[in-house]
């Protein structure tokens, strides 16, 4: 079975850290690109993060870039998303998504979605 859980999220203060986990089952992060989404509270998803580990290409959004890390664990078969220096307005449910020919943030690319995790800085 084809499965994404995220974890990692919770309540944190501005300033503060949080890294956010995306452990895979049933394929491997080497056949697939990993995209972060977030969604906050009445407002639509939007892209965070893109990584795809066969080639290495990594981007970020312009709101997270310099802020956010995207790394990930073979031998656990697990993607991480390391927020430092959160933001009020970091705020919002955090999606890891996979596909094999998932491009950039267009989620009809994705085949794969985990349950999602909130996170929650207070200012």
């Amino acid at each position: 079975e084809v499965q994404l859980v995220e974890s990692g999220g919770g309540l944190v203060q501005a300033g503060g850290s949080l890294r956010l986990s995306c452990a895979a089952s049933g394929f491997t992060f080497d056949d697939v690109a990993i995209g972060w989404f977030r969604q906050a509270p009445g407002k639509g998803r939007e892209g965070v993060s893109y990584f795809r580990r066969r080639d290495g290409v990594t981007y970020y959004a312009d709101s997270v870039k310099g802020r956010f890390t995207i790394s990930s664990d073979n031998a656990k078969n697990t993607v991480y998303l390391q927020m430092n220096s959160l933001k009020p307005e970091d705020t919002a449910v955090y999606y890891c998504a996979a596909g094999g020919f998932a491009l950039g943030y267009v989620e009809s690319t994705y085949d794969y979605w985990g349950q999602g995790t909130q996170v929650t800085v207070s200012s």
